[in-house]
């Protein structure tokens, strides 16, 4: 399935020089203390090179300046590879919130206030306010139509070029600053304050200001401190101990065994990660208000998807009119369209064009005085009451529950069979009742998206089960759940279902995601532990989901669900490798170091290093190279393929753990035969 992609997602390398020339000066810029602290095995690392560097001026050991000069210069190279990881993770994001200011600089609104049109800036905009937006205007601020419809080309912030209809009522009313109305016009009401809307918050995202760390990264972090604290001990007792043995050690020595032993690999690297973790969401066009959502989406066991908009394409359409016994269809539709004058979305603006069309109503507008019932979640019932007449349409229980007087056996039969038969279709039934008498039901039809049941059979294979909600009956849901592939349902939902649902399922320990567009949905979203929101859908739905999938594509999730467990794939791997590549270091740098104290731990040199010092040197320098070429696989991400936990351990232990044993074995090796040779040691 072909993805949208966003303007500054074109596919480049890594490596480019306007990627890497940014990054380097930045990488400077992060060795200030302030910035370094954050990053507390790198600051260790740091104040050991600045240690390093005064002893080249003190002096006072029996090592050479060339050789002490060598150590401090790899290892401010060390900090310096960790400062670039970051700086270049954090680039990418760059060139994307560049190209988002430069739009929101463009932005002026057209305010209504007093009946008067004023021309003013978009940052002068408050929330509540009403701006007339027209064929060719940008929109100046997020916010929802409350009036009118119109194309939207949403290019600039989704990068398909597709354009969209955004109108008042319904699921499909939210717009966003930077976006263009390229047909009609509408009246939005801004829903913003200015610089906390979505271009602002994307912005801030895409940089990685407003990254906070996960509570793995955060985990992993306090253990890397605590091996760094336990490792700085034992080297602080080592000249004691060297004393006791009738020798000395000196200090430069100890710096470099400290750096060695450290792990300095996966520190250098970890805030990177975290940083491309969110930079690759953001090229798939899923906004990521955290980076623990990421994570979250890594372990997702249930994902539950609301059905219109999500699972169906979303605008139902009034397809047939199917009166009960002893009423005319014409009746039935004349019922229909009056109760639907007044309902402004996509589906009651069906019913209206369908009374229309196939009976030649020309009813245009409610008579004066009338009454109109508004839709609510809670009713499920919608209509209008003229001239002490009432008219409803809606779920077909609720009428019935409404009109208890007309639920006559016959009647309420018929009704049956017809929405039965609506239902069996895949359709759904709204029923029609004229002071209290049954008149029939409305067919609406639902059409499932192109291509979804192939993606919710990838969904199965990661041991994720899918579960569609829907406020339908049980045969309509039963119906598009079957033609969709959803491994559950849940029918005749209301908002207080759903999150009755996300909490059963994290009450017995499961993690939760859940796509929605609606307001209705927004509790749910904000329950569930990954809250998808349609950019589609309502600013409610968009501010409750900590992810907005800007090409509204539920399926999607299955590349957030790939993205979340690539990255904690990818931290795991990175730590596995480090880990194992110490040991290799160990093994080049303690017999080297005590050797002239024991001679017998000359056996431990395995490698065959040529020199204590080279031995010293050599894993330094390896310890420095090993984080710029380790940064391609830490920003790209661990290639992740659906597979139980099981195989998924035992590859990455054989691929980066045998890995991260072995390479550092060859590459010290190489680097002692290129020291010896240059004769640096």
């Amino acid at each position: 399935m072909a993805r949208a992609t966003t303007k500054t997602q074109t596919g480049k390398s890594l490596f480019t020089a306007e990627l890497i020339i940014p990054a380097i000066g930045d990488a400077f810029k992060k060795l200030h203390p302030r910035a370094l602290i954050r990053n507390p095995v790198m600051f260790v690392t740091a104040c050991v090179a600045l240690l390093m560097t005064i002893l080249l001026v003190v002096g006072g050991d029996s090592l050479g300046i060339g050789f002490k000069l060598q150590l401090a210069m790899w290892l401010w190279l060390t900090v310096l590879f960790g400062t670039f990881a970051e700086a270049l993770a954090e680039g990418r994001g760059k060139a994307q919130a560049a190209s988002l200011r430069a739009t929101k600089a463009e932005l002026s609104a057209k305010r209504l206030k007093n009946g008067h049109l004023q021309q003013v800036p978009a940052s002068q905009l408050c929330a509540g306010d009403i701006v007339l937006v027209e064929t060719g205007d940008l929109i100046p601020a997020d916010g929802e139509v409350v009036e009118g419809v119109a194309s939207v080309n949403e290019a600039a912030i989704t990068g398909e070029s597709a354009p969209v209809i955004r109108e008042a009522g319904g699921d499909r009313s939210a717009v966003t600053a930077g976006t263009r109305v390229i047909s009609d016009q509408i009246k939005v009401r801004i829903t913003a304050e200015p610089g906390q809307g979505f271009l602002d918050r994307m912005i801030a995202l895409v940089e990685g200001a407003e990254r906070q760390k996960t509570p793995n990264e955060i985990a992993l972090t306090i253990l890397l401190v605590g091996l760094t604290i336990i490792f700085l001990i034992a080297v602080g007792t080592i000249p004691s101990f060297a004393s006791y043995a009738g020798g000395s050690i000196p200090v430069a020595i100890l710096a470099a065994l400290l750096i060695t032993l450290i792990p300095t690999t996966i520190a250098a690297l970890l805030s990177a990660i975290g940083i491309a973790g969110m930079d690759r969401l953001v090229r798939f066009n899923v906004l990521a208000k955290s980076g623990r959502a990421v994570e979250a989406a890594g372990d997702v066991d249930v994902l539950l998807l609301d059905k219109t908009g999500t699972i169906t394409v979303g605008d139902r359409q009034a397809s047939e009119f199917r009166p009960v016994a002893g009423t005319t269809p014409e009746t039935l539709a004349e019922a229909a369209l009056l109760a639907s004058l007044a309902d402004e979305t996509p589906e009651g603006r069906s019913i209206v064009v369908l009374a229309r069309e196939k009976f030649h109503i020309d009813t245009t507008r409610l008579p004066e005085g009338a009454e109109v019932i508004p839709f609510t979640a809670q009713t499920r019932i919608s209509g209008v009451q003229v001239a002490g007449s009432l008219v409803q349409k809606g779920a077909v229980d609720s009428i019935l529950k409404a009109n208890p007087g007309s639920s006559e056996m016959a009647a309420a039969t018929e009704l049956r069979r017809v929405t039965d038969e609506i239902a069996r279709a895949g359709g759904t039934p709204l029923a029609v009742a004229k002071d209290g008498k049954l008149l029939g039901a409305i067919f609406l039809k639902d059409v499932v998206k192109a291509g979804i049941r192939e993606r919710f059979a990838e969904l199965r294979e990661m041991g994720i089960r899918t579960v569609m909600i829907t406020g339908d009956n049980p045969l309509t849901a039963a119906a598009i759940a079957a033609e969709a592939g959803v491994d559950d349902f849940l029918a005749q939902a209301t908002p207080e279902d759903k999150l009755d649902l996300i909490r059963q399922e994290q009450t017995g320990g499961r993690l939760v995601a859940m796509c929605g567009d609606g307001t209705n949905d927004a509790p749910a979203l904000a329950q569930a532990d990954v809250g998808v929101a349609m950019n589609t859908g309502t600013q409610a739905a968009r501010e409750a989901g900590n992810m907005v999938d800007l090409d509204s594509d539920p399926t999607k999730l299955i590349e957030v669900v790939g993205l979340g467990k690539q990255l904690l794939m990818t931290r795991g791997a990175l730590t596995t490798f480090s880990v194992a590549n110490d040991v290799a270091k160990y093994f080049a740098i303690i017999p080297a170091m005590f050797v002239a104290l024991y001679p017998g731990l000359g056996v431990l040199n395995i490698m065959g290093l040529a020199t204590p010092q080279s031995a010293i040197l050599s894993a330094i320098i390896f310890n420095a190279l090993i984080i710029p070429l380790l940064v391609p696989l830490a920003l790209k991400g661990v290639a992740y393929k659906p597979m139980g936990a099981g195989p998924l351990l035992a590859r990455n232990l054989a691929v980066y753990g045998l890995g991260g044993l072995v390479a550092p074995f060859i590459g010290i090796k190489l680097i002692d035969l290129a020291v010896g040779g240059l004769g640096l040691a």
